[in-house]
């Protein structure tokens, strides 16, 4: 009888007799309701959504689960699928959340409808492609921030207000919130806590050094290594107000005030600033010489996991399985085998026989290899976080020469300035760049799309073939820089486990780009093509990014910029002329030498001259290995004769080209393992 009432109440809801609160219907367990209600309806705009879930790239749970949302939400809110608004979708998202009723699945409900919806123009152009974009809270407004603080008095809320507006037309989200912390937190919330009765900007001597002693010292009693940045910001504030009161006086004018920080309090900025370049410098110290290992390991723990994959993929349940000098047993629970029928196949998991611990292998596999990927670009681009994350299929761009050749450009989208810049691929870096895309289009033909949220604006990106994109669940987004540090941090806590050696050495997306720097410039690349490498408009900035480890270097490197500039014409940004054109294209057959190509930058000279063996710029291709063993068997032969006569200069500089060419060795062996594709993948949009 309880069935029988049960499958009533099911089709009185599907045929619109009554119509149940989200709460009375999803505590009955209809089963296969989405089909019942979508053959009671005969609606053709549901339909045709319908059709678009069959076609979605995905398992066939989550399609059931999209399909049972919108039936869910048309039911409780009595409404046709056309009038199914992203108001009314993302209502149904939230209270199902929030009342518990997703069956497990209450982070996932409604993000694939959502997408499809939002995919094929159901929703309005200006709605967030994602459900996650919709939920995401907005960049808050310059009065929002200021209410986070509770100022009770309205004229110095007024004037924060009135404050941050103006300033958020030249600045980023990021930036003005932090302002309004440091003013309307650190400098006035503290300032009451000297002077309650404090009601103007005006501020005595006593009740300034007070504010300063409770600047110094965070909530937790730790010293405040910020409390310079929140001077110059206060200062700022001040003389802002003096210089804006002089042009709108009815309006700034009252609140003009001697500023208690003088010019020379800031200027102590700059010791700590030299105090945390050197903290800087020697963290960079510490890892230079460990990122040849770090690397390695990296690369091997990707291996070993992809290995593991396959392996476990094919073995039967409790199989043992060895993988490198590992043990493992496969895993197949009752859990898995209901994973496996509710979404088509089940995540790999394995046993480690060494420690005991179940391994998602599917999980970590994915991991590892993000984790690779990351590592590997970073260090041969020298990107920051949020450009390495904002790279798209679409940012890999060729250029073909008159002869045929083919050179592989990285376009990098500006970041903190305002210019775009082209990184040249090494074979190493394109490597690394095919195996992304050739993962994410291993199960379709193009890059998916993806959206991406900025942290810094609080937006979310509409669609595009991102590179750094994951897919967990129904969700595909690009990573975010928090997860991506959280990852290399693990991946740096992994690899000292088995290489004590690495034990203390955590590596952050920055130390990749200092180290990148710190290479070029010590390596022979003049600081200013360091400069338009790493994206800065002012070479002193890559100066603070090198790590110098000879002091020698750096007077060579300023003389040989003071040379440059001294010959740099006047004219910029001008068409180039034929012969300019010609000059360049040139250029490209100049890099040509015996044991491979020249990487130096276009418009610069060899700076070794023509000493090869020994130039970090030469690549030497594979096919010349023959022809590096035949140099290495004659500067044997000479540091032979060097010993005999004893000539002890002519035996060093032999010495260093020896290990130079080991290197070289070495760098040509590994690019003769791998298999690179030149073809250019479609964009798929």
């Amino acid at each position: 009888m309880d069935g029988e009432l049960g499958h009533s109440l099911l089709l009185l809801c599907c045929l619109r007799v009554i119509r149940p609160s989200l709460a009375a219907f999803r505590v009955n367990s209809f089963v296969r309701y989405h089909e019942h209600f979508e053959a009671a309806q005969k609606d053709p705009d549901l339909q045709r959504f319908l059709k678009l879930v069959d076609k979605h790239d995905t398992s066939a749970h989550f399609k059931r689960c999209a399909r049972f949302d919108v039936a869910s939400a048309l039911t409780t809110q009595g409404i046709a699928f056309a009038d199914l608004t992203p108001e009314a979708l993302l209502h149904y998202a939230i209270a199902t959340r929030e009342g518990g009723w997703g069956a497990g699945y209450e982070s996932y409900v409604g993000h694939l409808a959502w997408r499809i919806m939002a995919e094929s123009g159901h929703f309005p152009k200006h709605v967030p492609a994602t459900l996650r974009g919709a939920m995401r809270a907005p960049a808050m407004t310059p009065t929002e921030l200021v209410d986070r603080h509770n100022i009770a008095d309205p004229d110095i809320y007024a004037l924060f207000v009135a404050y941050l507006t103006r300033r958020s037309h030249d600045i980023d989200y990021s930036t003005l919130r932090d302002l309004a912390g440091d003013l309307c937190g650190k400098f006035w919330t503290g300032l009451l806590q000297v002077n309650p009765a404090q009601k103007d900007l005006a501020l005595t001597p006593e009740h300034y050094e007070r504010w300063r002693a409770v600047l110094e010292i965070r909530r937790d009693g730790q010293p405040r290594l910020s409390a310079h940045a929140v001077m110059t910001n206060i200062r700022a504030f001040y003389l802002d107000i003096q210089g804006w009161a002089a042009q709108e006086p009815e309006r700034w004018a009252r609140w003009v005030a001697p500023c208690p920080i003088g010019g020379r309090e800031t200027k102590s900025r700059a010791k700590a600033n030299r105090r945390a370049k050197e903290r800087m410098d020697a963290r960079i110290r510490r890892l230079q010489p460990a990122l040849p290992a770090f690397v390695a390991a990296v690369t091997a723990r990707r291996d070993h996991f992809h290995e593991l994959l396959t392996a476990a993929t094919d073995a039967s349940p409790n199989q043992e399985l060895t993988v490198g000098t590992k043990y493992y047993r496969r895993l197949f629970t009752a859990g898995d085998a209901r994973h496996a029928q509710i979404h088509g196949r089940a995540n790999i998991r394995v046993l480690d026989e060494s420690t005991g611990q179940k391994v998602n292998v599917t999980f970590t596999e994915d991991a590892t290899f993000w984790q690779w990927a990351a590592v590997e670009t970073l260090r041969h681009t020298g990107l920051r976080c949020e450009e390495l994350l904002e790279l798209s299929q679409l940012s890999i761009r060729q250029y073909v020469r008159p002869n045929a050749e083919v050179v592989a450009l990285l376009v990098v989208a500006p970041s903190k300035s305002d210019r775009e810049r082209v990184i040249p691929m090494t074979a190493d870096l394109f490597h690394v760049i095919a195996t992304i895309i050739r993962r994410l289009t291993r199960n379709r033909r193009d890059v998916p799309l993806a959206t991406r949220f900025d942290p810094y604006e609080r937006i979310t990106s509409e669609p595009q073939p991102f590179l750094f994109q994951r897919t967990i669940g129904q969700r595909t987004e690009v990573i975010n820089p928090g997860s991506l540090r959280d990852e290399l941090a693990k991946l740096s806590g992994a690899v000292a486990v088995e290489h004590p050696e690495l034990d203390g050495c955590r590596f952050t997306p920055h130390d990749f780009r200092r180290l990148f720097a710190t290479d070029l410039v010590n390596h022979g690349l003049p600081i200013h093509i360091g400069a338009a490498l790493l994206g800065h408009l002012d070479v002193q900035t890559t100066h603070g990014y090198v790590t110098v480890f000879q002091e020698d270097v750096i007077r060579h490197y300023q003389a040989h910029l003071a040379g440059r500039r001294a010959a740099r014409p006047g004219g910029e940004y001008r068409s180039p002329s034929p012969m300019e054109w010609a000059e360049f294209e040139e250029h490209f057959d100049k890099r040509k030498v015996e044991l491979g190509d020249c990487a130096r930058p276009y418009a610069t000279p060899c700076e070794h001259e023509h000493a090869c063996i020994r130039c970090p710029m030469l690549q030497v291709g594979p096919a010349m290995i023959d022809r590096l063993d035949e140099i290495h068997n004659d500067l044997i032969a000479r540091s032979v004769l060097a010993k005999e006569k004893g000539w002890l200069g002519e035996l060093e500089g032999i010495e260093l080209t020896l290990r130079f060419l080991g290197e070289k060795r070495a760098d040509a062996q590994r690019s003769s393992k791998r298999v690179i594709s030149l073809g250019m993948p479609s964009t798929g949009v």
